[in-house]
């Protein structure tokens, strides 16, 4: 059994035009047209509070989607307060930050996502996905059809735990042994990389050129000559952590 643990956002596919920036500057000029807000004005609101900015800190208490988005909504609401609105209306558009951000259609595949996960089917490999990510990132890996690609998706949202948090890498190896041969795949050196070696897992940088990772690639149809190298010509297995 030989397994490839891919990170999903910015590694499998991405948000064109951005992630949670974006997507609030999608509800407020919904709320308002005429009104002048800068990016700037509420990014800083978003580089803290949300949970992977903070691994280290586990919620495996926070048990639905609900109570999760609702973790987040006094993140979302000081960035409309920010943004000129006031608390009661800035409340309401809080609420609306799950549905802007987790709609399917506003995510695409990068052009060889497909093409690299079926070549490395073929050769023996199966797919799990291990990633921070929202409560919908099952319906977003649906939409994109994706989900017959993977044997098992584990989210941060739904075990409590942010990479490179040791747990949440420990939970998706436990569940997947026995394995002869174990791989992390993603594009955040710290996230991924870092947090695959502290539990002993071989990984790739993927779409990034950090010096942080001694094995990185650009692009994901690279990927299979790199785990040949990595495993062996005939990918024979070697033992997992």
């Amino acid at each position: 059994m030989k397994t490839l643990i891919w990170d999903f956002e910015g590694t499998l596919a991405y948000r064109p035009g951005g992630l949670w920036t974006p997507a609030l500057m999608e509800i407020i000029h919904r709320a308002d047209p005429d009104r002048l807000v800068e990016p700037a004005q509420i990014r800083p609101y978003l580089d803290a509070g949300l949970p992977w900015q903070t691994p280290g800190k586990s919620h495996p208490e926070i048990q639905s989607a609900e109570q999760w988005w609702q973790a987040l909504w006094p993140v979302f609401q000081a960035a409309f307060e920010a943004a000129g609105f006031a608390p009661a209306q800035a409340q309401e558009m809080a609420g609306q930050v799950r549905f802007v951000f987790s709609n399917p259609a506003k995510w695409a595949l990068y052009p060889d996502t497909l093409e690299t996960l079926q070549e490395l089917s073929t050769q023996g490999w199966r797919h799990v996905i291990l990633s921070n990510h929202v409560p919908e990132l099952g319906e977003v890996v649906q939409y994109l059809g994706l989900q017959a690609c993977f044997v098992r998706v584990f989210n941060s949202a739904e075990t409590g735990y942010e990479k490179p948090h040791p747990r949440a890498f420990e939970i998706a190896l436990q569940a997947l042994r026995p394995s002869d041969a174990l791989c992390m795949l993603g594009d955040n050196p710290i996230a991924d990389i870092q947090g695959a070696r502290q539990v002993g897992l071989p990984a790739i940088l993927v779409h990034n050129d950090s010096s942080q990772a001694e094995h990185a690639c650009e692009t994901l149809a690279q990927i299979p000559p790199m785990l040949a190298s990595l495993f062996g010509a005939a990918h024979s297995p070697v033992a997992a952590p």
